[in-house]
């Protein structure tokens, strides 16, 4: 069961720490009393009944699901399925479940993507194994519509004068300009860039080839580099975590929020608040629904629409 289980699914069963865990599973330490009651009682149920959490973790392995998604489940269910008797749970055992995820600015947000992990558990269970759904018909829990961060042009351009390279002023540039994501914009190689229509070709969500645009600033930044750098590869001779680790150093230098997904929500905003219709951005930032451009560009304001508001009588 040590093996079979990983570190954090035996931290949450036992309440022990998945430092100590992570020691005890590579043998630097002994296991406890507490751990090996914990892990005695997870055995003893799992002999009972089929361990049908781990069946559906090895169902969606197979379907060929992603890494994060397997997290994605692992984290929402395994809690769920040692706290709550999920073969007999009810309506309201699941809504009390939901209901005691609580206590930071986060808990609304993981209730809804418990109920959504649960959702697909429990269609799951009832479509293989039979298993009464209890969930069918439950609403899922309201979220909030919070207003995420987003720059001001102003701190952008400083964050680019606070850059140590040419590079790192490029990356930012581009960032910004292009609302590329990571993936997208540390893949970039010197044949994807297109002078002439001022793009980037480049391979979007579900490997599907898109481009992107980009302004005379990044344009700038990016034939000075590759003036100085013949590189082969990605342009950038650096790759995801190596571009999230300069973001990293930026923010503690300059105390300006600096990651990847920032810069995207900032380029949906400046382009809103530049009087760009919705629909446009959302072509310009290959998002598959207006419903998300929306969500990004929350921090525009009516004052800032007002800017380019143009009676239609007068």
């Amino acid at each position: 069961m040590l093996n079979k289980l990983s570190t954090s699914e035996i931290a949450e069963l036992s309440n022990l720490s998945p430092a100590y865990i992570s020691q005890v599973k590579s043998g630097k330490r002994p296991p406890s009393r507490k751990l090996l009651s914990a892990l005695a009682e997870q055995v003893q149920a799992q002999s009972v009944e089929k361990d049908y959490y781990s069946l559906f973790m090895q169902s969606r392995e197979a379907m060929g699901v992603s890494p994060k998604t397997l997290e994605f489940y692992r984290d929402r269910l395994f809690k769920f399925t040692c706290q709550v008797d999920y073969l007999k749970a009810s309506r309201h055992d699941i809504q009390r479940y939901l209901n005691s995820i609580k206590g930071n600015k986060y808990g609304l947000a993981t209730r809804h993507a418990t109920f959504r992990a649960l959702k697909t558990f429990y269609r799951w269970l009832s479509a293989e194994h039979g298993v009464c759904n209890p969930i069918v018909g439950m609403p899922a829990p309201i979220l909030g519509k919070p207003i995420l961060p987003s720059l001001e042009q102003e701190q952008v351009l400083y964050l680019i004068e606070q850059a140590h390279t040419l590079r790192d002023k490029a990356i930012i540039s581009l960032f910004t300009e292009s609302g590329l994501r990571l993936s997208e914009l540390a893949n970039i190689k010197p044949k994807d860039i297109d002078w002439r229509t001022h793009t980037v070709r480049i391979m979007g969500k579900g490997r599907k080839e898109a481009y992107a645009p980009f302004g005379d600033l990044s344009e700038q930044y990016l034939r000075q580099w590759l003036n100085e750098y013949k590189l082969d590869g990605n342009i950038w001779s650096l790759n995801q975590w190596g571009i999230i680790t300069m973001l990293q150093r930026l923010e503690t230098e300059t105390g300006i929020i600096c990651n990847p997904h920032t810069f995207r929500r900032t380029f949906a905003c400046l382009l809103r608040k530049a009087g760009v219709d919705t629909m446009t951005i959302k072509d310009l930032g290959r998002w598959e629904s207006l419903e998300m451009v929306q969500r990004y560009t929350r921090s525009v304001t009516f004052e800032d629409s007002m800017k380019h508001y143009k009676a239609p009588l007068s």
